[in-house]
């Protein structure tokens, strides 16, 4: 199995369009620190056998920065894309809209995503013109059978209710947002995917546990970051998502796990998308480290 890093940033990206933050001011002026919105892509046994995880609105970019990800020599189109959503925020999701040009689109999501993006964004009815949408259901681990997508075994670990916000008045579900669990019943290896942790669970432990990989929530350096830098009001967790250091953070929880634990999602106030941040030094005594725009992990 491989995974090939698509994007690491949250929403806006980095630089974001109306922002002159520190964080944002430095992309403009070094390049190499901007970053996509946060995606995936996972292979499965073939080289041309691949699932996007989430499809963001850089995804036209993010598909021709691999080339493997491109359309093969003697072929005009790729036929059939496959997208995996941990949510429906749009973030992860508008890049279905330009992805129009595949003949289908075949696309897993749990129940409440499902509804949210047919019912509140209906983009079955507006792709319609221009191709098909297959629609299947994403077990939660542990609960039927894993979905078997390229190859590998893909199912859920609910993480939080947490609503995109043209969906917030839609009934509390667990499994609004979730992390995705990735893996290769050839090597038996796997990966764990999750863009957003709004609180830390016993199933998401064991899930952290079981994974080789995990590529989490890295949006927020600490829990104040959101009202010091003047984006929010609220905390990072009262935002939805844990921070990564001080008390309740990730990186306490993570320094003794066996597997290979990269930050991405990383909001534009977060000093990690500086890559001279002492915050870097941190992170790399406990033995983790940010995600790279463009790296491959082979599994």
């Amino acid at each position: 199995m491989l995974l090939r890093v698509l994007g690491t940033a949250a929403g806006g990206g980095l630089p974001q369009w109306n922002c002159a933050c520190p964080g944002c001011a430095g992309a403009r002026r070094h390049p190499s620190r901007r970053r996509l919105h946060d995606s995936l892509a996972f292979h499965g046994p073939r080289p041309d056998t691949w699932f996007l995880a989430n499809a963001s609105p850089d995804v036209a970019e993010q598909l021709e920065s691999h080339p493997s990800l491109r359309p093969a020599a003697g072929h005009g189109r790729t036929p059939v894309v496959r997208v995996v959503l941990t949510d429906a925020e749009l973030d992860h999701t508008l890049g279905l809209l330009r992805l129009r040009e595949a003949a289908r689109i075949d696309i897993w999501c749990t129940e409440p995503v499902y509804k949210a993006l047919t019912a509140r964004l209906p983009l079955t009815g507006i792709l319609s013109p221009y191709t098909t949408l297959a629609w299947h259901d994403l077990p939660a681990a542990g609960v039927g059978r894993p979905a078997e997508i390229a190859g590998l075994e893909v199912s859920t670990v609910p993480l939080s209710d947490k609503r995109p916000r043209y969906a917030a008045d839609e009934a509390s579900h667990p499994a609004w947002s979730s992390a995705l669990k990735v893996r290769d019943p050839a090597t038996g290896t796997s990966a764990l995917y999750a863009p957003a942790i709004a609180a830390w669970s016993d199933r998401l432990d064991d899930a952290v546990a079981g994974s080789d990989c995990v590529l989490l929530d890295g949006t927020f350096l600490d829990e104040d970051e959101p009202r010091r830098t003047g984006i929010s009001q609220r905390t990072a967790s009262e935002m939805g998502h844990l921070p990564i250091e001080g008390p309740g953070g990730t990186a306490p929880r993570l320094r003794h796990t066996h597997a290979q634990i990269l930050y991405t999602h990383l909001n534009n106030t977060n000093a990690l998308g500086d890559p001279q941040a002492r915050a870097h030094d941190r992170l790399a005594a406990l033995g983790l480290r940010v995600a790279e725009e463009r790296m491959v992990v082979t599994l």
